[in-house]
């Protein structure tokens, strides 16, 4: 993947799906996407207290970026969703982190 998969300055969430194939589920390619930039490109700053949503910084724009699963009624809490979080909302929910 290249620098053009980095979120651009208007990008503020991206929501991801599984779809159905023939055999099984496969993941569409923004949960790709999420998947490269959680580990290969922002830079974590921790977890929430259940362990579930992390919290992450673009290490070029310092945009704050959450990573959640927002269909608990799923397998696992289904695809992912990576948003930006403002500031004191992070604060709110990681505390000390956001500051590091």
């Amino acid at each position: 993947m290249n620098s053009a998969e980095k979120p651009a300055e208007h990008e503020t969430e991206l929501v991801g799906q599984w779809l159905a194939g023939s055999r099984r589920i496969r993941a569409d390619a923004i949960c790709e996407r999420i998947g490269w930039l959680v580990s290969q490109y922002l830079v974590p700053l921790g977890a929430d207290t259940g362990g579930w949503d992390e919290l992450y910084r673009d290490p070029e724009t310092s945009h704050l970026w959450e990573r959640t699963w927002p269909q608990p009624q799923m397998h696992g809490g289904g695809p992912p969703r990576l948003a930006r979080i403002g500031v004191e909302d992070a604060r709110a929910k990681y505390g000390a982190v956001v500051d590091a």
